[in-house]
Protein backbone atom coordinates (compact mmCIF):
# COMPACT_ATOMS: atom_id res chain seq x y z
CA UNK A 1 0.00 0.00 0.00
CA UNK A 2 1.53 3.42 -0.96
CA UNK A 3 1.82 5.73 1.83
CA UNK A 4 -0.86 8.72 1.58
CA UNK A 5 0.58 12.26 2.19
CA UNK A 6 -1.80 15.15 2.74
CA UNK A 7 -0.67 18.27 1.00
CA UNK A 8 -2.56 21.87 -0.16
CA UNK A 9 -2.62 22.71 -3.86
CA UNK A 10 -0.28 25.99 -4.52
CA UNK A 11 -2.65 27.47 -6.59
CA UNK A 12 -6.17 27.00 -5.79
CA UNK A 13 -5.25 26.06 -2.15
CA UNK A 14 -7.50 23.08 -1.68
CA UNK A 15 -6.41 20.03 0.39
CA UNK A 16 -5.43 17.19 -0.92
CA UNK A 17 -3.95 13.49 -0.72
CA UNK A 18 -1.42 11.94 -2.73
CA UNK A 19 -0.32 8.51 -2.97
CA UNK A 20 3.68 8.56 -2.77
CA UNK A 21 5.82 5.33 -4.29
CA UNK A 22 8.50 5.57 -1.36
CA UNK A 23 10.38 2.48 -3.33
CA UNK A 24 11.53 4.94 -6.13
CA UNK A 25 13.28 7.29 -3.98
CA UNK A 26 13.40 10.29 -3.57
CA UNK A 27 11.84 11.83 -6.93
CA UNK A 28 10.64 14.84 -8.35
CA UNK A 29 7.23 14.55 -10.65
CA UNK A 30 4.50 16.93 -11.77
CA UNK A 31 0.76 15.93 -11.25
CA UNK A 32 -2.26 18.01 -11.98
CA UNK A 33 -4.42 18.79 -8.83
CA UNK A 34 -7.07 16.95 -8.72
CA UNK A 35 -9.83 20.60 -8.47
CA UNK A 36 -8.23 22.90 -10.57
CA UNK A 37 -6.22 20.39 -12.46
CA UNK A 38 -3.32 22.72 -12.97
CA UNK A 39 0.42 21.14 -12.87
CA UNK A 40 2.48 21.16 -9.32
CA UNK A 41 5.55 19.92 -8.74
CA UNK A 42 5.75 17.01 -6.35
CA UNK A 43 9.36 16.47 -4.60
CA UNK A 44 9.61 13.44 -2.37
CA UNK A 45 12.57 13.07 -0.16
CA UNK A 46 13.52 10.50 2.22
CA UNK A 47 15.37 10.88 5.31
CA UNK A 48 18.06 8.46 7.20
CA UNK A 49 15.45 7.30 9.48
CA UNK A 50 13.29 6.56 6.24
CA UNK A 51 10.71 9.63 6.88
CA UNK A 52 8.96 10.92 4.16
CA UNK A 53 8.98 15.08 3.23
CA UNK A 54 6.65 15.84 0.32
CA UNK A 55 6.17 19.40 -0.56
CA UNK A 56 4.48 20.49 -4.04
CA UNK A 57 5.53 23.84 -5.58
CA UNK A 58 3.83 25.75 -8.77
CA UNK A 59 5.10 24.37 -11.98
CA UNK A 60 5.99 27.79 -12.80
CA UNK A 61 8.09 28.40 -9.37
CA UNK A 62 10.25 25.16 -10.43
Amino acid sequence: MLPAIDVQCPYCGEPLTLFVDDSAGAQAYVEDCHVCCRPMVVRVRIDEDGELDVDVAREDEG
